[in-house]
């Protein structure tokens, strides 16, 4: 790249990139602090505009410190638009860079007089929802422009063509069934092959999600036969689903090479077996549902069937949008939890689910680029495959965005607290970053590197959800 094509000291596009994520980072992060000083009511210990002289009792020296670092991140983050407006026009930008850019910066001038009629008129002067719903426009528009930036700037129209489907060749049933001599050593093969089947690199991750549902729903109230009977049949649904995965999917599983040992691809246990295991499993899941509340049981159910026949057999392989769609079974866990404690699907549970539903092609995208070639010789039209490397990674940014988005809208409707703010602003900004040097370095360890960084901001935020609801909080919302 040319060093002139910004002004100094950004000099290079790389460089503006980087501007640009500070940018639609710092935006996010005044989205998290606003939401912050709502929930806690911060903004009454500052009843003037632009400084802040709060009444003569202000509610606490915390409140008054919440409003005060609302309006310095304010200052900070204005500044920073402004810079990265004035670097885009001066410098080597695309013009729907820039005209993006002018929008986060206008918009940002209106949110200042919004900002400035709530602190001294009050929240009632104003239309509710109109300083969050501006802030998220201008985080859209940041997160947009560093979007379409990295497209012109990483991106190419030639692209290497994906491989054909590959033939499923024969097995050598003799090789697939050599199983050692010993009777404990086939037993532990065997029992290993069961365990397999259950996909158990999913569970702890769902059972993470169905384990914040619950602490959003029930806080420190949480009763110990509620998370064993939960966790449980969740673990046993996961186990059905993913048992079911390998039966329908075996004969492609045998096309690729990250699925080429499954147990059924490599004929170790007949299809019977598998079918009834699964059906053991899913009767098992219900059953530890059913103790808790029917429609607990109900949703488990509908998660079971939904991975192993919508997203299975219909999703997976005809659509490109298979991942985005598939998303909802991993929100279900959300609503089970939140389910087994309230035998309700409340407000709350949705917005959890909808932070896992944007946050699952954010996550996939980046395995379905690592293993682009092998999906395509498996026949499965994932984006890498039908739309290309380019169009995959900007979309990892886009469902990136709607994931933060979704965060802020948890934060607004549930009194969690700062371990929480922490955790989506400082796993966000690594998922960020790791997201934007996929761009760069365009390589499968690069892609690698982006899915550990998402794995790690989804736990960390539902680890933050969980200490916040059941230890700081302290409260059942």
């Amino acid at each position: 790249m040319a060093t002139d094509s910004f002004p100094r000291p950004i000099g290079t596009h790389q460089r503006f990139s980087t501007l640009l994520a500070a940018t639609a980072l710092g935006v996010y992060l005044l989205l998290i602090i606003g939401a912050t000083t709502s929930i806690t009511d911060a903004a009454a210990a500052c009843t003037t505009w632009p400084t802040c002289h709060p009444p003569t009792d202000p509610l606490s020296q915390t409140e008054l410190a919440i409003a005060w670092g609302h309006r310095l991140a304010a200052v900070v983050v204005g500044l920073l638009v402004a810079a990265t407006l004035a670097v885009a026009a001066l410098g080597d930008a695309s013009r729907r860079v820039r005209l993006a850019l002018a929008l986060a910066f206008v918009l940002y001038l209106v949110q200042i007089g919004v900002g400035a009629v709530t602190a001294t008129a009050g929240t009632v002067a104003v239309v509710p929802g109109l300083h969050l719903g501006l802030g998220i426009v201008i985080f859209a528009a940041a997160l947009l422009a560093l979007a379409w930036d990295l497209e012109a700037t990483t991106g190419t129209r030639d692209e290497r063509p994906a491989p054909e489907p590959a033939p499923i060749e024969p097995l050598d049933a003799s090789a697939s069934r050599t199983l050692p001599d010993g009777g404990l050593a086939r037993a532990r093969l065997t029992a290993f092959a069961y365990f397999k089947m259950m996909k158990p690199r999913l569970m702890w991750l769902l059972c993470l999600v169905a384990a914040a549902g619950m602490a959003l729903a029930a806080g420190p109230a949480l009763d110990r036969y509620t998370i064993v009977a939960t966790l449980g049949g969740g673990v046993l649904a996961i186990g059905a689903s993913g048992t079911f995965n390998h039966v329908l999917e075996r004969d492609v599983d045998q096309r690729m090479s990250r699925t080429a040992d499954r147990p059924l691809a490599t004929e170790l246990i007949p299809i019977r077996n598998a079918i009834l295991f699964g059906l053991f499993l899913t009767a098992a899941s219900l059953t530890a549902f059913l103790t808790i509340n029917v429609l607990a049981a109900a949703l488990g159910l509908a998660a079971i069937l939904f991975y192993s026949v919508v997203y299975t057999l219909v999703l997976k392989p005809n659509t490109v949008q298979n991942t985005v769609i598939g998303g909802a079974a991993g929100a279900l866990p959300a609503l089970i939890g939140w389910a087994a404690v309230t035998n309700e699907i409340g407000l709350p549970a949705l917005a959890l689910a909808g932070v896992i539903f944007l946050w699952t092609p954010a996550h996939f995208y980046n395995l379905a680029l690592a293993y682009r070639d092998d999906y395509a010789r498996g026949g499965f039209p994932m984006m890498p495959v039908v739309r290309g490397e380019t169009v995959t990674r900007k979309h990892i940014l886009y469902y990136l965005g709607a994931t933060l988005v979704g965060t802020v809208g948890l934060a607004w409707i549930t009194p969690l607290g700062a371990l929480y703010a922490a955790a989506v602003v400082v796993f966000g900004a690594v998922f960020l970053w790791y997201a934007v040097d996929l761009h760069f370095e365009q390589t499968e360890a690069a892609a690698f590197r982006a899915f550990h960084a998402s794995n790690a901001f989804l736990g960390a935020v539902l680890v933050a959800i969980l200490v916040d609801a059941l230890v700081v909080s302290g409260a059942a919302f």
